[in-house]
């Protein structure tokens, strides 16, 4: 074990000791303590400078010692397009000033954007200033509906009142719950879709209605809970809510209607196909009211598949070789972590183990929230692309948990 932990070094050392080597130049893009920020090693460090996907060797949270100059190199050699990076920054941050714009964090909005100009154009020149207007108009001309306009919509005492009701009458006039029978062949479909969905399978599904029958029982205690959709016993009616911050929304089920519009708001390129707040709004508030919380049948047939794809990742394994829930709990025991936690639990760090007991409540949150903004930018989920969307959200939910599976290696590391 010693010898282990010898042979490797934190990487967030290593990125910090390359990075006080940029000096005052990179300051725009770091934090007090001279660090790069969050957002710069996850916009602009990572994907752009380290770019761990083509090399692996800089993607663990712990670098062998034989890489760890080659990182620090990197680093260092992509120091003056950092600096004209941070450049950059400073200029369309002025131009945001200069034209009251409020919306959106400059940090996601404009680092990669400022990354660019900088590979293209080096350090600002004499027409910084319109070069950035240019880049400020692409951003947010088209930016469509913006959670300011939302806030201001629902917090306007002319619509509050109004708005109050319709929701109240939209829960008020829910159906009843389906009631419970045998559930519907979703492993017919769950067995070939990742290599040859059955269209008509899938359709016939949707026609039987079989996603809202799944949401049986989500209304009785305890049931939503242990799907990871809420954190209290039986969900309850949302608010018309008023602030949202993306570090703490709720579970799905406990946000406000504005918490739940947040984030795809916050998204330059995903609101600018959306509709506008008003219909946002209404739909949102309908939508709250259907089974699962979604409005269309495609939709909830989806949840019920992911659920039911997703229940070999906790439990024994059901799912035939080849099929959805197969390749799920393939991919998932795959990962070093989680074969670890599996097979010596005290061996990892809490937060580890709790990521591993929680996986499928992870997913199925994180399935939740794909499926919403699909229906948000109406874009329903084909029978070709089950598949994808059930593997992408197990993919998505595996890289959150290295990212902190990493850092607590840091933590611990420099401890």
């Amino acid at each position: 074990m010693t010898t282990a932990r010898a042979a490797t070094l934190p990487r967030g050392a290593l990125v910090a000791r390359a990075w006080a080597g940029l000096g005052d130049a990179v300051a725009p893009l770091s934090n007090p303590a001279g660090r790069p920020l969050t957002r710069t090693v996850k916009l602009i460090l990572d994907p752009l400078v380290l770019r761990p996907v083509l090399h692996p060797e800089f993607a663990a949270g712990a670098i062998a010692v034989e890489h760890a100059d080659a990182l620090v190199s990197r680093i260092a050699d992509a120091g003056p397009v950092l600096a004209a990076t941070a450049s950059w920054f400073a200029v369309l941050k002025r131009e945001r000033r200069r034209r009251w714009i409020t919306d959106g964090n400059p940090q996601d909005l404009y680092f990669q954007r400022c990354f660019e100009l900088a590979t293209a154009h080096g350090e600002p020149g004499p027409d910084a200033a319109d070069v950035a207007a240019d880049v400020l108009a692409e951003v947010h001309g088209r930016e469509g509906p913006t959670v300011a306009a939302l806030r201001d919509h629902v917090t306007d005492p002319a619509n509050a009142t109004e708005l109050t009701e319709l929701l109240a009458s939209a829960w008020a006039a829910r159906a009843p719950e389906p009631v419970p029978h045998t559930p519907p062949a979703t492993s017919a479909f769950l067995a070939t879709c990742a290599v040859a969905p059955d269209r008509a399978l899938f359709d016939a599904l949707v026609a039987g209605r079989a996603g809202t029958a799944g949401a049986a029982g989500l209304d009785r205690p305890g049931v939503a809970l242990a799907h990871g959709l809420t954190s209290r016993d039986v969900p309850v009616r949302p608010e018309l809510g008023r602030d949202a911050s993306k570090a703490n929304l709720p579970r799905p089920f406990d946000r406000s209607i504005v918490q739940r519009l947040f984030a795809p708001l916050t998204n330059a390129f995903q609101r600018a196909g959306l509709a506008d707040v008003p219909t946002l709004v209404r739909r949102e508030i309908a939508r709250s009211a259907g089974p699962w919380q979604l409005a269309a049948e495609e939709s909830r047939l989806v949840v019920v598949l992911g659920r039911d794809a997703s229940a070999d990742l906790v439990g024994p394994p059901a799912g035939e070789p080849g099929s959805a829930a197969a390749r799920l709990r393939s991919r998932w025991e795959r990962e070093a972590y989680v074969h670890r936690v599996l097979r010596v639990p005290s061996a990892a760090p809490p937060e580890v183990r709790a990521d591993v007991r929680g996986v499928r409540e992870a997913y199925l949150r994180r399935l939740w929230v794909r499926l919403h903004g699909r229906e948000l930018r109406h874009d329903p989920v084909t029978p070709d692309q089950v598949w994808d969307v059930l593997d992408g959200v197990l993919r998505s939910v595996i890289l959150d948990q290295r990212d902190r599976l990493r850092s607590a290696l840091e933590r611990e590391a420099v401890a």
